[in-house]
């Protein structure tokens, strides 16, 4: 049998930036050892696979299960790959509402033109929270950072949204910009927490941020645009009193030479968070 393959850029309209993702269609007869060795064999960060829904989920024909694989291990959620299988649908089906069941739980999916002419995606959140986060001095160790490089107004905080990230807030653009971390080490650290990935971040302003994600638990030294993280954190600022109703932009890609842009809504009386991004195809590699 012979499984097509998509490939997309998330988060932004030019196939030269943002965040690539696989995309498969219809999973069904893939097992996971399957679905694990053909998201290595993409090799991006993340692959979406999508197979029949549970019974009355969503619209006939618009509703899917959705499995998300790095190149070593499943991931309970991604956002840049539900963007991209999002965006993969509504090119086929036509825009409007899609429903993923993912593992965390039921993520409504809306599929829009965008001002640049690409398709644009906007999912919302399972219902987020945050704990407090052990360990920060082996993280900062790790990334070869020291407590005096982080932002007191942002406290370390483990934020979750679909998936667990630690959020880190540099004090500067400078100390952001310079990641070289310990990848094994960063590895352990991670694996012991259920981490996906460390939301790096440095704020620019009261609604604007610049993000990096290192997810050595994939295998992937740096996530070029990371919207689980971008959902953990619209939800973690919420929490702080730096964001109220309204729209967060984050940057993230830029030091990689692939910028993306991630737009976070956080709406009044509701807890979930809502993530935008465009999404192009790629020419099949």
């Amino acid at each position: 049998m012979t499984t097509e393959i998509l490939h997309y850029a998330a988060f932004t309209g030019d196939p030269a930036g943002g965040n690539r993702a696989g995309v498969v269609l219809d999973a069904a007869g893939l097992d996971e050892g399957a679905m694990l060795a053909i998201a290595a064999g993409v090799g991006y960060s993340e692959t979406a696979f999508l197979t029949a829904p549970p019974a009355g989920l969503g619209e006939e024909g618009r509703a899917f299960t959705i499995r998300y694989y790095s190149p070593k291990v499943e991931v309970p959620f991604c956002g840049h790959a539900t963007v991209a299988a999002a965006v993969a649908l509504g090119e086929r089906l036509g825009p409007g509402a899609f429903t993923f069941a993912a593992r965390p739980g039921t993520v409504p999916v809306e599929v829009a033109g965008g001002p640049d002419g690409a398709l644009a995606a906007t999912l919302t959140s399972v219902e987020p929270h945050t704990e407090d986060a052990d360990g920060v001095d082996e993280a900062l160790a790790a990334l070869g950072w020291a407590a005096s490089d982080l932002d007191p107004a942002i406290p370390p905080r483990v934020a979750y949204a679909g998936s667990r990230h630690l959020v880190l807030a540099a004090a500067t653009r400078e100390r952001l910009a310079d990641l070289d971390y310990d990848f094994d080490r960063l590895l352990a650290y991670c694996a012991a927490r259920d981490l996906v990935t460390l939301q790096l971040v440095w704020r620019e302003s009261a609604d604007v941020y610049h993000a990096r994600d290192p997810f050595p638990v994939g295998g992937v030294v740096e996530d070029p645009a990371t919207g689980s993280a971008a959902l953990a954190l619209g939800a973690y600022l919420r929490e702080l009193g730096l964001a109220g109703p309204g729209v967060l932009t984050l940057h993230q890609g830029d030091d990689l030479g692939r910028p993306g842009v991630l737009t976070v809504e956080l709406r009044d009386g509701d807890p979930r968070v809502r993530v935008t991004g465009a999404a192009v195809p790629l020419l099949a590699i």
